[in-house]
Order: structure tokens, then sequence, then C-alpha cells
């Protein structure tokens, strides 16, 4: 636990993802370096109930139907992926020197990717239901059940006993559909009243505890017939994704789920040995690049026979292209019943770690990868754009970004007879809008060409519909250039860079989060008996100070500080003078807030709240100074206020 606390806030500070952390924090507690667990396979079943409540809760995201309508990829691309990789990797061995019954089972140790690892990075980026990501779940379902029939062969092949591998492998057969057919009646006719019974309890500990049995129940009912125990967890989570309690079962397990799956992630870092890497180093380091090159074009092959999406071919391929933790399971087996050597097992597992270590990364740069290995020309080829006439765009609205918020607006013009053209940079939606008679330009608003072709030299207003602020700070640039004096206005989800684009030249900054609550407030105004008219300038008084009282909250135990919104946040917090304060006897006028960089909000005396002090105040003990400010600088201006430091 101490190790993995101090990992995980490491790499943190230094923006990597904590999977990574947890896989160093095992190496260190591994037998090569502190040798705190000397035998780490004795923590893998507890470590795997991790990997069982995160098929858990993704099976929570998925439906029968749901399910169902992916068939199509899940024994079309995820049996192609499985046969074609073990196939070339199989080929491989063999051509190495190894016996062909041990090349088969490097070759499947080799074609399984990680499931605990790319799961829970989707998890963590959300939206589960793209369709590259579900291609990646469904090859990594049908993988799961790709292991069962390699951990009944492996046994065989070292057997004495002339048992035929057919016949094992119907009896496999049997019983995985009757244990599916189990848990599926079970979660139809079964959970549903269980969960009905218990939230009637009104208990949440009960709840809780029932959340946590069902899910291990399910994986433990899988693995007493063979299966794997993620896929009966998987299996019970989609059976109850249709129920009403989704939602609560999902929060339930996941504290459970996040902790059991940075002790997996551990289990697996101590099983890296130094001795091998030393050894083998530059050989297994080789084999990584060559595995994960292979394997992405494999899947990409396969995806093309079946007429998949080349980038989603391609992303999901980059996604899937290291070794899974089932391959560890099958390493240990093989070489505990001697059909591979411990050096070839040692040797897997050190490229399944790297490669797993490297995979957070290529999730995270797989679709910018993948559309640059495409050309151009995809499903839908980029549209040409129709000759506009610009002579007769006059007075008109541009709209930079044609996505929610752009087409709000273009309908809304549309019904006052307000000329507009759009430009937008996705093709799909660039060429059904055109089909539906919009009138859009395919491009880069920050290119000149472009905003010159939709006439931004003789357009009233040049709206900036999308949140990236960066983004727009060059298209502003280049429009100032084009046209000085036309209005900008810019749309951005906070107004954590409001300065910044007014500095770049906006006319107008529309940070959609405080306008929306300038609406709320003038609703709540309005029911509480305020004048309209007084209403309305409150609002443009808010605009104009830049929604100066609408920054700053007071945080709770449930704010999320991250390391990307540390800066961005702003608290409002009280500073309780006590009788030894540094500040006592101090007149505001000699305080520097300034130079502290935090805002005084007012101070609050026997009770009494002065929002506007004089300057001439002088603090007393027992006062509260409300300060505003970024969290790190409201810390160092309370310890000033109390210490002098």
């Amino acid at each position: 636990m101490a190790l993995s606390v101090v990992s995980v806030a490491v790499f943190k500070k230094l923006h990597l993802p904590p999977i990574l952390a947890y896989l160093f924090a095992g190496f260190l507690a591994g037998p090569d370096i502190f040798s705190l667990f000397a035998h780490p396979e004795d923590m893998h079943l507890l470590a795997e109930i991790g990997i069982v409540f995160l098929l858990f809760s993704l099976g929570l995201e998925f439906s029968l139907p749901k399910l169902m309508s992916m068939r199509s990829l899940v024994f079309g691309v995820g049996l192609g992926q499985m046969v074609v990789t073990t196939l070339a990797f199989s080929l491989i061995a063999y051509g190495l020197g190894m016996a062909p019954g041990a090349s088969v089972i490097i070759g499947g140790m080799l074609a399984l990717s990680s499931t605990a690892i790319v799961i829970k990075q989707f998890t963590e980026a959300g939206a589960m239901h793209h369709r590259r990501r579900e291609m990646a779940i469904s090859i990594l379902l049908f993988q799961d059940l790709a292991v069962v029939p390699f951990l009944i062969a492996i046994p065989l092949m070292s057997s004495a006993d002339d048992v035929s591998l057919v016949s094992a492998l119907i009896q496999a057969l049997v019983k995985g559909l009757l244990v599916v057919v189990i848990l599926l009646s079970a979660g139809k006719w079964i959970l549903p009243w269980v969960f009905r019974e218990v939230a009637k309890t009104r208990t949440d500990e009960l709840f809780v505890l029932t959340t946590i049995l069902v899910a291990i129940l399910a994986g433990g009912l899988t693995y007493v017939f063979g299966l794997s125990m993620a896929l009966g967890a998987f299996l019970a989570g989609m059976m109850l994704g249709e129920s009403q309690y989704k939602y609560q079962l999902e929060a339930d397990i996941r504290p459970f789920r996040d902790i059991l799956m940075g002790l997996f992630f551990a289990t697996v870092g101590m099983q890296l040995k130094l001795d091998v890497l030393a050894s083998d180093g530059v050989l297994i380091c080789i084999g990584v690049v060559c595995l994960m090159a292979l394997k992405t074009v494999l899947l990409r092959l396969v995806s093309r026979v079946l007429r998949c999406d080349p980038v989603d071919s391609w992303a999901t391929g980059i996604k899937l292209c290291q070794i899974g933790e089932f391959s560890f399971v099958m390493a240990a087996l093989a070489t505990s019943e001697g059909v591979i050597d411990s050096r070839t097992s040692s040797v897997i597992i050190s490229m399944g770690i790297i490669s797993m270590a490297l995979t957070p990364l290529l999730i995270n740069r797989s679709v910018g990868w993948a559309k640059k290995l495409v050309p151009q020309s995809g499903p839908v080829d980029i549209p040409q754009n129709s000759p506009v006439d610009v002579e007769t765009l006059s007075n008109h609205i541009i709209i930079a970004g044609f996505g929610r918020v752009g087409q709000s607006v273009s309908r809304l013009l549309k019904l006052e007879n307000i000329n507009y053209i759009t430009i937008d940079v996705d093709p799909v939606r660039v060429h059904e809008s055109r089909n539906a008679g919009e009138s859009i330009l395919f491009g880069d608003a920050s290119q000149k060409n472009i905003l010159e072709k939709a006439g931004a030299h003789t357009a009233s207003l040049v709206l900036i519909t999308f949140d990236e602020p960066e983004k727009a700070k060059q298209v502003i640039s280049v429009c100032r250039k084009i046209a000085p004096k036309t209005n900008i206005m810019v749309r951005t989800k906070r107004d954590y860079q409001l300065a910044s684009l007014y500095e770049a030249g906006a006319s107008q900054v529309v940070p959609e989060i405080q306008e929306g609550n300038l609406m709320l407030i003038s609703q709540v105004l309005h029911y509480a008996g305020v004048p309209m008219s007084k209403i309305l300038r409150r609002v443009r008084e808010e605009r104009q100070g830049r929604y100066d009282h609408l920054h700053g909250f007071y945080p709770g135990e449930t704010t999320e500080i991250s390391y990307g919104t540390e800066d961005k946040l702003e608290f409002i917090h009280g500073v309780e003078l006590n009788h030894n304060a540094a500040y006592i006897g101090k007149r505001l006028c000699d305080i520097d807030f300034n130079r502290m960089r935090v805002k005084l909000k007012g101070v609050r005396r026997h009770e009494h709240t002065i929002v506007q002090p004089p300057k001439a105040f002088v603090l007393q003990a027992a006062d509260v100074v409300i300060i505003a400010g970024k969290p790190r600088r409201v810390e160092r201006a309370e310890r000033r206020f109390l210490d002098g430091h």
C-alpha cells in the first residue's frame, strides 16, 4: 500500500497513468528488489477478483440485445484475430526451433491482449459505446473464451494418458453453454427480485454486500465449470444492465474494483525479473516491438477482409497489441506441465509486462496514429467544397464548428432569416449537412483561404463554437488579419481562458457554464420579485465584470482537485485569526493582497459580515478574513495571516 501510494503520487506528478505506478510498485515489492513477496503467485487469486469486478462493471454497460448486435464483431473480427494471430506466432515459434505443441501454446499466449488494462483505460475515458471501442471489447470477449481450449490442452500435452483433446473441448463447450444458461436465467428471474427486496430494506451495507456477492458468485460459477471468472462476472453485470439499479450497482462496486485492480497490476509488476532483463534485455525489447507491430498489422488485415472501417481497425489494433494477463496464467501452467521451459516463460512474461506498460500511451495516441495510416479518402470521401458566391454574402454570420452548439445557433438564425455559412472539419458531418441543404464549407477555420472563402471580410460576426481555446486563438489571429473590424464571438465550456481569449482579439467570450448560471439566477430573481429591468442590469454588469461574482466556491469533501484543474479552480476560504495570528493589529491597506494573488471578499466580525470593509479597517483576534483564489495561493495566504511567513 505504501509503495502504491508513493508511486501513484509521483507518477501523477509526471503526468503518467496510475497503471504504470502500480506496475512499478509491484516491481519494487517483488523478489528482485525489496522481496516483500517471495512468491507473487500466492496473491494472484485475490488480485483476479479485481478483474471480476472490472468485468462486472463492464457488463452493466451492455445489455443482451446490445451484445447480440455485436455478435458479428465478437465471432467475426474476434475469431479472425485469434485464429490468424495464433497461427502467425505459432509458425514463428516453430521456425525458431520450438516443438509443434509448444509453438501453438506460445502463439496463443502472444495472441491474447490485456482485458484489464484496455477496459480500465476505456472506463476512465468514458464513452464505452464508440464503434472502435466496441470492436476492441468484442475481440477481448472472444479472447477470454479462447483461453479455455488452451487451458484444457496444456495438461493433455504433458499427460501420458491417451485423452482425446476433441472430447475434452466438447465437454468444455457443453459446460460453457450450461453455465451461460444458468447465469442468464438467474439474471432474468432471480437477481431483479433479490435486488428489489434488498432495496426495500434501505440498508446501504446490505446493498453493497449483495452486489459484491453476486459478482463473486457469478465469477466462481464459471470458474468451477472451467471458464474464466471474468466471463461470469460480465454475464451477471450484463443481465443487471437493464435494471433500475444499474448506476447504484456500478457506484457500489467501483471502490473495491479500483483497489483490487491496483493489486492486480502490482502482482503483474512483481513477475518482472531483473536477471532475465539483464541476460535477454535486447532480445526482449526487439521482441516487444516486433510483437506489437505484427499484432496491429494482422488485426488490420482481418478487419479489412471483414470490411471494417480502416481508422477503427488501425486504432483497435494499436490498442490491443500488448500481451494479456491470461498469457501469464498460460505461461505458468505450461511451465509447470513441462510444455515450455522456464527461460521461455520468463522472456514472454517480461515482454508482456513491458507491452502492458506501453499500453496507456498507445491507447491515448491510437486514433491520431490510425488517421495518419489511413489515406484521407476513407469510408467517406472528404467533401469537395462547392463554389460559394462570396459576392452575395454580406453582413452574414460565419459559424466555425458545426457541432451541437453550431447547429443550435444555425437553426435559430434560419428562423430569423439571417444569412450564415458554417465551417467544419468533420467530413461525415459536412457530407450529411450539405445533403440536407446547409451552407457549409469543409476545412480548418484557422486557415486563411477557408475564412476568405466564407467571406470573413464582409461578415458581421464570426462565431467560434468549439471548446478548444488554443485553436480558437489561431482562428482569431487569422480573422483579425483578414477583417480587423469584424466582431468575433467565442464560446467556451468554462471561463478558465477568458482573459487570454480577450487578449487574442475576441470581441465577446461566452462561457457556457457561467451563462447557464446567469440564466438560472435571473429566473430565481424573477420569482423572488425583483423587477425585470434590475435583473437585466445585474446580468449586464456580471458580463462586463467578467462574471466576477460567479467565481470561487467553498470546497467540500466531495470537491475533486486533480493535477489538471488545481490551477483553474478558485476557492473561497475564511481565515480565522486566533490570538497568536501574525496579522492581528494590521490595517487592510497594509496587506498586499495582490502579492499574495488572492482577493479580499470581506471580513466577518461578531457574527456580522462586512462585504466591503474600509482600507483603514484594523484586524482583531477572532476576525474571519474571507479570501478567494487558487487553492495553493489560498493555502499560502492563510499561513501568512497566521504565522507571518
